[in-house]
């Protein structure tokens, strides 16, 4: 019977993932909010309504790094509640982990500082705003550890689209200059998740197929099932931006392909059941 752990990624597989993100990831790249960007020019004057909107949805995802953390933390843990290779593999995860939520919540933080900084919002009513909706639990109820990383590689594609795309039409430069940093970061973390995703696709074969096709069966972007009017927001802030996140599942197809030398019936079916995903939303 295959268990949780014994599903897990051969652990040098896991070391080679996370030392090529932090061999891309040098101190000499890192920014912090504080001096990254001029932040007396900010300003949400010059910003659409919709835009401002955008950056207010975006905020409230991204402050939801607690709950999303916590979710890696619950899922592989690194304490004496799992044997010892399971615990030497997720204390190598968690190399990663910490530093995905380090950048994580500087995006945060930035978008927060932006709203404050351009007036769009008062800081103590911001921190309550985002304190209602931050405190709501997240989950991601899966069974296989592939499926994490295929959820995070279309979340972290597609919100890396997202704010590509979203600096492309606004007016102010300092929130082009966030929106630029936030993009190059989201796409090193896509980078990883497509990296272990490959791995587990060279190493498990079909037996990893099963489990990501039930990811996009199922997928929803973080807080879809908490945040306020989530869907209404998202259709609107989708127009802002000409933006669709199913988009992403175009790259998880490339993925699949790079990882398999020739296509299986299983990959076939996959491949195409993501394709009608996105026809069909």
């Amino acid at each position: 019977m295959t268990t949780f752990e014994s599903a897990l990624l051969p652990i040098p597989e896991l070391v080679c993932a996370v030392d090529g993100f932090l061999a891309a990831s040098p101190a000499a790249r890192s920014w912090d909010v504080e001096t990254a960007f001029d932040w007396s020019a900010a300003d949400a004057g010059r910003l659409s309504e919709g835009q401002r909107s955008a950056v207010q949805f975006v905020t409230y995802i991204e402050d939801h790094l607690p709950g999303y953390f916590d979710v890696y933390q619950r899922s592989f843990p690194v304490d004496d509640s799992v044997d010892l290779p399971t615990f030497t593999h997720n204390r190598e995860l968690y190399h990663f982990t910490v530093r995905w939520a380090l950048e994580e919540d500087t995006h945060s933080r930035a978008l927060t500082r932006y709203q404050e900084a351009s007036g769009m919002s008062d800081r103590d009513v911001l921190r309550d705003e985002l304190a209602v909706e931050g405190r709501k639990p997240f989950e991601l109820t899966y069974t296989h550890p592939v499926q994490f990383f295929a959820y995070a590689l279309v979340q972290e594609k597609a919100t890396q689209m997202y704010y590509h795309q979203l600096r492309d039409v606004v007016d102010d430069p300092v929130l082009g200059a966030v929106l630029t940093r936030l993009s190059r970061d989201e796409a090193r973390h896509f980078s990883f998740m497509a990296d272990v995703v490959s791995r587990y696709l060279r190493a498990q074969g079909d037996a990893a197929v099963e489990p990501i096709r039930e990811v996009i069966a199922g997928f929803r972007m973080p807080l879809a099932d908490t945040l306020r009017g989530y869907w209404r927001w998202a259709l609107r802030i989708a127009d802002v931006a000409d933006y669709d996140h199913t988009a992403a599942y175009d790259h998880l197809i490339k993925v699949i392909d790079r990882a398999v030398d020739a296509r299986t019936d299983r990959v076939d079916e996959l491949a195409d059941f993501i394709a009608q995903c996105r026809s069909l939303t």
